[in-house]
């Protein structure tokens, strides 16, 4: 026998599929002591079935739609209100008809009720789809219900829905809906109230929304609602609106607005002791759903009634404490410039190298995974005021935005006090960072000012990297991952390496020394950054400059070009072989990728695909390279920029020589010059030798997932991404594995790529990011770090992913983040502009390098700088105007 229709109490979380989202929500609600429900019923997905199903034209209109792109906004909408009117116009058949009518007789047939839609894929803990389908208010008499029954199944079809579900790839004909029928209750006030402060994520904090009369004012957006904040049993914040207008019921039903009376426009909604109240409930509904709720509720007659809660689904995931103290979490990627979600082997395989026994956990090595993003504890350095300057001194250069951040938490008094204190500390003396052994060899690289000790670094690390590859590449099962073990120790050593590290500090400080006393005895802000220019030993510079070096023997060969446009990576060489040309672009590419092919967008990311895998990533560079250079412009480009460097040495000397004492200065800044040309360059050769490492290992491990594969363990030898490295070590001795995980951890995934990390976020949940100060910049401009100095005019070109990247000459490229496999863009662009980043990141190293204007660090640049826009990027200030 079919189920058409359940009441609430018949109704719990394992019935989504019957009743939708909001129906389950409501059943469960309804059994939660203390919390007031109105009455109600459903009528179920089986009803919405035997109407849809068997429909011909229903079913011939929405194979139409299921072929429709999002943005075919006019497609959309004819079919959709064609949808529709067939929904409408079909009779609810008898079986259903008994039923709601035996529903409604014992609830009261004459009562108002509310009628309101209830989707499979509504409310869930993934995905809201809360206001994509219509609710109807104060419906009095069984007609009418029945009538607002089939609007509600047609409202699974308005163009917001529709479009909504080919955004979050849900199947039009596996959304079902359910009707909710519930006896309206006729406020004095309404609201919503979230049991997590939506603006800050800080989970301690509930933030409530009121207003007089029915909720639909607010949530319309009829009125500006009161808004209360309550932490722990006190009101710390509130906010009285005017509210002109509220709604309210009809004795006929339906809903008329109504003015408020002007004595009470300005009085607070709710008294204090409701509000307490509303937040007692909130927590018992919160601690029932475990997790924080979006709660619709109304007040009549001195009591609450809860007519909806929903979990929130846009707050970021926190850490678990089990100290009970407060601690604050510092995102990894914003310093990596990588915050987009990393795949579990990926997180674990990072956090390998900072291992220091093998029983070590996440929380041991002050890692924190959430949301598919690493996080650094910083509670215990910023709780040191040794370490605090440390942080503060690295959090200069790195991030300002998250230096502020941290300034602005410290002038908490209640949450520093009870800050976790103790334990490990990130930024520890003889890190790496920061040892006696470190600081001599800095004095001693830059007494001697040797580019020889460069250039021994450079072959001992690559000598080590040919040792890595046969040492591993004969290995497998238990031995194998062993050695990764070991081999990541030995990755730590040489990454932190003292004499390694003064290499790059002997640059950094020598372009620090020169920024500083050029500005304050010439007025010359930034001066370094011309003095970069074509720097020698630079990897990653190097990189860009190299494809200019493929696209022109690519440019050669017309069948070559033709086939690039629509190239296959399964295949790639194997294609280029029969074309004429073929073989020399091939060995050309082939040169490049021995050289560069570890190398891949979010390369921390051991998962990522590296330009070895996916060669075709090259493919539009190559092409822009082709398009916008001229032949030979590798050669032309470097001399150009060692030319400018040397003018700009030479005009700065000359100009300090005619200043009091300034033949000494001239002195000292000809030897930091020097410095800086020759050690500025390896700054970037450390993050080289551990993506070449990363590379070596990868390729052992994925001869792992091939085994599995073959042994059809894995369904396919990607899917060991999803396990991490511990997992895939049992995996591999067992040759078992629950694929469930698999699949759960894909669906995870999925949910992280949507979310937003915060540069800080604490133990309660709150996302903080600091702010520039932009009194000295043009109004209406959008503020960032100043990375490479100049100003440039020209158009804005918003890039997500380095393969899209289709460049004219004079664009300014606009995207969240770069990191060392940009690099072959940077030579095709004319200026840039990122989200995240400080002075001593890559994309702002590289800037430097190619001379391009930059500035980093501009909160939502992406969304806030259309693709097209003609933009002015002033580099030397750190601002973008938009013209």
């Amino acid at each position: 026998m079919n189920s058409y229709v359940l009441g609430f109490q018949k109704i719990d979380k394992t019935r989504p599929a019957l009743v939708g989202g909001k129906g389950a929500n409501l059943g469960e609600l309804s059994k939660i002591d203390g919390i007031r429900v109105p009455e109600g019923f459903c009528v179920t997905t089986e009803a919405y079935r035997e109407i849809i199903g068997n429909n011909v034209e229903i079913n011939s209109l929405l194979d139409q739609l299921s072929i429709l792109k999002a943005d075919n906004v006019e497609g959309i909408g004819k079919i959709s209100a064609k949808i529709r009117k067939v929904i409408e116009a079909i009779a609810i058949p008898d079986a259903i008809d008994n039923e709601i009518t035996r529903h409604l007789v014992r609830l009261g047939e004459k009562n108002a009720y509310a009628v309101r839609s209830s989707a499979t894929a509504e409310d869930l803990p993934t995905a809201s789809f809360a206001g994509q389908q219509d609710t109807y208010l104060n419906i009095i008499g069984k007609e009418a219900i029945l009538r607002h029954i089939s609007k509600c199944w047609a409202s699974l079809f308005t163009e917001r829905a529709v479009i909504y579900r080919i955004q979050n790839g849900f199947d039009h004909r596996k959304v079902y809906l359910s009707v909710v029928i519930q006896k309206m209750v006729f406020p004095e006030a309404a609201g919503i109230m979230f049991t997590a402060d939506p603006i800050t994520m800080n989970r301690k904090v509930i933030s409530i929304d009121a207003s007089f009369g029915l909720g639909e004012a607010l949530v319309s957006g009829l009125v500006n609602a009161d808004n209360y904040k309550v932490r722990d049993g006190g009101i710390i914040n509130k906010k009285i609106s005017t509210k002109k207008l509220a709604i309210h019921g009809l004795k006929e039903g339906g809903t008329e607005e109504k003015k408020i009376d002007a004595e009470r426009q300005n009085k607070q909604t709710l008294t204090d002791e409701q509000i307490l109240e509303l937040e007692k409930t909130g927590r018992r509904i919160e601690t029932y759903f475990d997790g924080p709720q979006d709660i619709e509720w109304c007040l009549y007659g001195h009591e609450i009634f809860i007519l909806q809660s929903r979990p929130i689904t846009t707050l970021y995931p926190v850490p678990e404490v089990k100290d009970g103290k407060n601690h604050v979490y510092m995102s990894m990627g914003h310093q990596q410039m990588m915050t987009d979600v990393m795949k579990p082997l990926g997180l674990s395989f990072f956090q390998l190298e900072f291992k220091e026994k093998p029983e070590d956990n996440q929380n041991e090595n002050n890692f924190i995974e959430a949301g598919g993003r690493l996080f650094i504890d910083i509670s215990y350095d910023i709780n040191s005021p040794l370490r605090r300057k440390i942080v503060l001194t690295a959090m200069k250069k790195i991030d300002p935005l998250i230096l502020d951040a941290i300034k602005n938490l410290m002038k908490r008094k209640d949450f520093m006090r009870s800050l976790a204190r103790g334990g490990k500390r990130y930024f520890n003396m003889g890190s790496g960072y920061f040892s006696w052994e470190l600081l001599r060899y800095i004095i001693k690289i830059s007494r001697s000012n040797d580019a020889s000790v460069v250039k021994t670094l450079m072959l001992q690390n690559e000598a080590s990297i040919r040792e890595l590859k046969k040492r591993i590449e004969s290995l497998s099962g238990d031995k194998l991952f062993s050695s990764i073990e070991e081999e990541q120790k030995q990755l730590k050593k040489a990454m932190y390496d003292s004499k390694s590290m003064a290499a790059v500090y002997a640059g950094v400080l020598a372009l620090n020394w020169i920024n500083k006393n050029m500005e304050k005895w010439l007025g010359e802000k930034n001066a370094a950054d011309s003095l970069s220019k074509s720097a020698a030993n630079n990897v990653t510079s190097e990189m860009g400059l190299e494809l200019l070096d493929v696209a022109d023997v690519a440019r050669q060969y017309p069948e070559v070009l033709e086939y690039l446009e629509h190239a296959s990576d399964e295949t790639f060489f194997e294609d280029l072989s029969k074309l004429e040309g073929g073989s020399v672009v091939s060995k050309s590419i082939g040169a490049y990728l021995e050289k560069y092919g570890m190398r891949c967008p979010g390369e921390i990311d051991v998962t990522r695909p590296r330009f070895s895998e996916k060669p075709t990533a090259l493919i539009p560079m190559i092409l822009n390279n082709i398009k916008n250079f001229d032949p030979g412009a590798h050669k032309v480009l470097f001399e150009q920029g060692m030319l400018e460097a040397k003018r700009r040495e030479q005009d700065l000397l000359k100009r300090l020589e005619q200043l009091p004492g300034g033949k000494q200065k001239a002195k000292k800044t000809r030897k930091k010059i020097s410095l800086l040309r020759n050690f500025i360059g390896y700054r970037e050769y450390p993050k080289y030798l551990m993506i070449c490492h990363y590379w070596v290992i990868k390729q052992a491990l994925m001869k792992e997932a091939v085994r599995l594969v073959q042994k059809e363990v894995i369904w396919q030898k990607e899917d060991i991404y999803y396990l991490t490295f511990e997992e895939l070590r049992q995996v591999v001795h067992t040759d078992q594995l629950d694929y469930s995980i698999i699949r759960s951890r894909k669906e995870e995934c999925k949910t992280y790529e949507k979310l937003t990390p915060s540069r800080i976020m604490t133990s309660e949940g709150e996302a903080l990011s600091g702010e520039y100060d932009t009194g000295s910049i043009p109004k209406g401009s959008l503020a960032g770090i100043p990375a490479s100095s100049g100003t440039i005019e020209g158009r804005a070109r918003v890039v997500l992913r380095m393969e899209d990247a289709a460049l004219e000459e004079g664009d300014i490229l606009i995207t969240a983040f770069t990191d060392p496999s940009w690099t072959p863009v940077f030579v095709s662009i004319n200026g840039l502009v990122t989200e995240v980043g400080g002075m001593m990141t890559h994309g702002s190293v590289i800037a430097r390098e190619y001379g391009l204007p930059a500035v980093v660090g501009v909160e939502n640049a992406t969304s806030l700088i259309k693709d097209g826009q003609r933009i002015r990027v002033n580099g030397t200030e750190g601002y973008v105007e938009i013209l």
